[in-house]
């Protein structure tokens, strides 16, 4: 068998040129501008066809979707508690009562989050309910129900602009995280136990932790717009032998079943834990 004649640089640059244009026989990259032509329109067609089967596909699962609820809920049963005011350090709670700087990001955070639960502006914007019952009515009357300020008494910020630090007596407010469509049974609650013996007192506004069934169901933020949580405000009174080092204390939802406050998976499913140090 001969052997294979090996081509210069010039014959090789002759045979690119030529492969990329071919001027007798008029063809580009060994195609004719008719088979770009066949070749373009194939994939035109093809990927068309492709992005109007995603886009159909999108459409028709979206037809399926709720703007107000969520299609799949099954992994959140019950709500989750959190407390205000919390730290950079967390959910410990630690100040001086004569200090009054170690204390007054606690109280900014608190009037900052009490804000929108001014009387005035759920006056506005909230309208009254009568307690104890759900609020079920036609999707354009479902309006939020007010939770005044002035409900958590003592722990209001209104009367008391320290919500009880300067006198060691701090006030810490509990709040059920939302979940859509939920409607506690029975009468729920938040009750707080804490570990230590003696010299802690707690009070709770509204009385006994109540959390009426009026502020559900809640439907979204998009039916229910300037709805906002019903919360229960923690006095902690607290003797002087009692203040020398933490009391660690833990809040659940009680009163409800369906509503559960103990999982070891979740620390804050229906319960929450905090600390609080208080110092002279």
């Amino acid at each position: 068998m001969a052997k294979e004649e090996s081509k210069n640089f010039g014959q090789t640059v002759a045979g690119w040129k030529q492969f990329i244009y071919n001027p007798r026989s008029g063809e580009v990259l060994g195609r004719t501008a008719g088979s770009w032509a066949l070749i373009l329109l194939f994939y035109l067609v093809f990927y068309g066809f492709l992005a109007g089967l995603f886009t159909f596909t999108m459409w028709v699962m979206l037809q399926t979707l709720d703007d107000n609820v969520p299609k799949y809920r099954d992994r959140v049963s019950s709500p989750g508690l959190m407390i205000s005011p919390k730290s950079d350090s967390g959910l410990d709670i630690v100040f001086r009562k004569s200090v009054p700087s170690t204390y007054a990001d606690y109280v900014k955070a608190l009037h900052s989050f009490l804000q929108p639960y001014n009387d005035t502006t759920q006056g506005a914007k909230n309208v009254f309910c009568t307690p104890g019952f759900y609020r079920e009515e036609d999707e354009s009357k479902k309006k939020a129900c007010q939770f005044n300020r002035t409900m958590l008494g003592q722990c209001s910020g209104i009367e008391d602009p320290t919500f009880g630090y300067s006198n060691g007596s701090p006030c810490v407010i509990v709040k059920m995280n939302r979940i859509i469509g939920l409607k506690p049974e029975g009468n729920p609650s938040i009750n707080c136990t804490f570990k230590k013996d003696d010299g802690v007192q707690l009070l709770y506004f509204p009385d006994y932790g109540k959390i009426d069934l009026m502020y559900f169901p809640y439907y979204g933020k998009k039916v229910q717009d300037t709805y906002v949580q019903p919360l229960v405000a923690v006095k902690i009174i607290t003797t002087s032998n009692a203040t020398e080092e933490d009391i660690q204390f833990e809040c659940k939802i009680h009163g409800s079943s369906n509503l559960r406050n103990s999982d070891d998976r979740d620390k804050f499913l229906g319960r929450v834990t905090f600390k609080v140090l208080i110092q002279d």
